[in-house]
């Protein structure tokens, strides 16, 4: 997976298009993200110590990882991202600009 968590990214696709978000958590196994503030969905909750009304609560839902696209941080547009290897050290690159992500 491209995208880590703490990632700037934009919508590419699905009804939040062209919207920008942080990355909360990934689920690689699903090839999943949960973006803040993006595919809000309304989720019915009992009460409980937590949420003692319950309720009915605005949450975030996962979204395809190829829906979104990671921001460059040195060009602020989105971009592709690969892979390379610099002093042994497998690292992120932006493929527009070439400059490495971290």
């Amino acid at each position: 997976m491209f995208i880590k968590t703490g990632d700037k990214v934009r919508v590419i696709a699905g009804k939040d298009k062209g919207k920008e978000g942080t990355v909360k958590k990934t689920i690689a196994s699903a090839n999943r993200v949960i973006v803040e503030g993006i595919n809000m969905v309304k989720k019915h909750q009992k009460p409980s110590n937590s949420n003692p009304n319950g309720g009915v609560v605005d949450t975030e839902a996962a979204i395809s990882a190829s829906n979104v696209m990671l921001i460059d941080p040195s060009t602020n547009e989105p971009t592709r991202v690969g892979f390379k290897f610099v002093d042994g050290k497998k690292v992120r690159f932006a493929k527009k600009s070439g400059k490495t992500i971290d």
